[in-house]
C-alpha cells in the first residue's frame, strides 16, 4: 500500500506548478488588455507575442499533467 500512496503524493506534487500556470495566464491577458486599452492601434504588435506567451505557459501545464499521469499509471 505504501507504493500507491507514494504514487498519489508524487502526482500531487507534480501538479503544484499549475498554480503558477494560472497566475501566468492571468498576467499575460491582464497585461494585454491594459496595453490595448492604452493604445488600441498596437494590436497587431501585441497580439502575436501574447499568443506565443500563452502557448508557452500552457505547455508547462501540459508537461505537469503528463508527469502526473506517468507517475500514476507507469510506475
Amino acid at each position: 500500500m505504501e507504493v500507491d500512496a507514494a504514487k498519489l503524493i508524487g502526482a500531487g506534487l507534480a501538479v503544484i506548478g499549475l498554480g503558477g500556470v494560472g497566475a501566468g495566464i492571468g498576467n499575460i491577458f491582464a497585461t494585454t488588455i491594459a496595453s490595448l486599452a492604452r493604445n488600441p492601434a498596437a494590436q497587431p504588435l501585441i497580439q502575436l507575442p501574447m499568443w506565443v506567451g500563452f502557448a508557452l505557459v500552457e505547455a508547462i501545464a501540459l508537461y505537469a499533467l503528463v508527469v502526473a499521469l506517468i507517475l500514476l499509471f507507469v510506475f
